[in-house]
């Protein structure tokens, strides 16, 4: 397994909805991400809008992208979520900046 940290930007004004929209994650979206191959998938969010991502993937973090964009419930989430970001506009999985792992404690 590949693991894979990125990182993005959520708008201070938009923390709380945020949060409040990933404790519903939709059932079709998870089932698409563990069928993209999205394994142990976590989010971290700090007050100032920072935000990791962790997950483990057999793959490279482009194929479980490039998977993932090929689900259509992804489209509509992340038209959804687009706003709570800083940058662009666009949509997240977009935007993601990929993190260099350095070091690994099995």
């Amino acid at each position: 397994m590949n693991r894979v940290c990125f990182t993005l930007r959520v708008k201070r004004t938009a923390l709380e909805e945020y949060k409040a929209n990933h404790q519903h994650v939709w059932p079709e979206m998870l089932a698409a991400l563990t069928r993209s191959g999205w394994h142990n998938y976590s989010l971290f969010l700090t007050e100032d809008g920072l935000l990791i991502g962790y997950f483990e993937t057999a793959g490279t973090f482009e194929n479980a992208l490039a998977a993932m964009s090929s689900e259509p419930v992804n489209a509509k989430w992340q038209a959804m979520m687009a706003p709570f970001f800083e940058g662009s506009g666009g949509h997240a999985d977009e935007m993601m900046g990929q993190i260099a792992e350095i070091f690994h404690l099995p």
